[in-house]
């Protein structure tokens, strides 16, 4: 019976494995049972946290419309009410562009809306 010789093989799966655990602390960076272990846990959290992004992002841009409208005397939920009954469509990822890049046409908006 022929041996099959794959230290080749071996040595490439080990270290394309270890590629993608650069820059982790400890033996998880370099030992192969802890880099797959450790691989296994980083992806897991970064596919879930991938999904909590946009979660988080919503709660920026709400935080930063309330602020900017309490500074012209209105709420952050009174500001979107109004935003619905005039059919004014701007979502809150351009409101808090807006709120940052261009106050005075924030002003203008709520202006509209009062």
């Amino acid at each position: 019976m022929a041996r099959v010789k794959r230290g080749q093989v071996h040595k490439q799966k080990r270290e394309r494995l270890l590629k993608y655990t650069k820059g982790f602390r400890w033996g998880r960076k370099s030992k192969l049972r802890l880099a797959k272990e450790a691989l296994i846990h980083a992806w897991m959290h970064s596919y879930k946290h991938r999904k909590n992004k946009k979660g988080d992002f919503r709660k920026l841009w709400q935080t930063q419309i309330n602020a900017a409208s309490r500074q012209q005397g209105i709420t952050y939920s009174r500001l979107i009410n109004a935003l619905k009954i005039k059919s004014i469509t701007l979502d809150r990822k351009v409101l808090s562009e807006i709120v940052q890049k261009h106050p005075k046409i924030f002003e203008k908006i709520i202006e509209q809306v009062k």
